[in-house]
């Protein structure tokens, strides 16, 4: 488990306060992962919410390696917000650690304190915010000759 004051440092929690990441974290559930596991299918439907705590995850699509996520990074959040079939396929690149939470969690959240579950969104949404701005730049770079994706930070 990583300290609370390690966890306020990335996006996920940020804004919180360390008695209200104290307060969610028994809605959180833990997994370990080999490298090369698939934890997430593309097409496939997926109510979950991955934190990386440890290791690498590559993010496929259609066969193309959209972003590779380390320590801090989230994943499936997407098909959580828009209840739609995985829009990608996640792999796990080296053994990886993770914290997760369901729709059924997140409903939790929301039963136990409205306002931890407002600034969990307002994060997922800021994350999702600064993938579609790196997916942007990617294909501004490609539209003018480049062929390389940008670095996930």
């Amino acid at each position: 488990m990583m300290p609370v004051k390690t966890l306020q440092k990335y996006s996920l929690f940020g804004g919180f306060l360390e008695e209200q990441i104290q307060g969610i974290l028994p809605f959180m559930r833990y997994a370990s992962y080999e490298a090369g596991h698939t934890v997430i299918t593309e097409g496939r439907e997926n109510d979950t919410i991955y934190f990386i705590l440890e290791g690498r995850v590559g993010i496929i699509q259609n066969g193309r390696t959209l972003y590779e996520f380390g320590e801090g990074n989230t994943f499936g959040e997407m098909e959580v917000l828009d209840v739609m079939p995985s829009a990608a396929t996640a792999i796990t690149l080296a053994p990886t650690r993770v914290m997760y939470m369901s729709n059924r969690n997140l409903r939790e959240i929301y039963q136990y304190d409205i306002k931890c579950f407002s600034i969990l969104m307002m994060n997922l949404a800021r994350d999702l915010s600064r993938r579609l701005r790196l997916l942007n730049a990617s294909l501004d770079s490609i539209a003018a000759g480049g062929d390389q994706m940008p670095e996930n930070k």
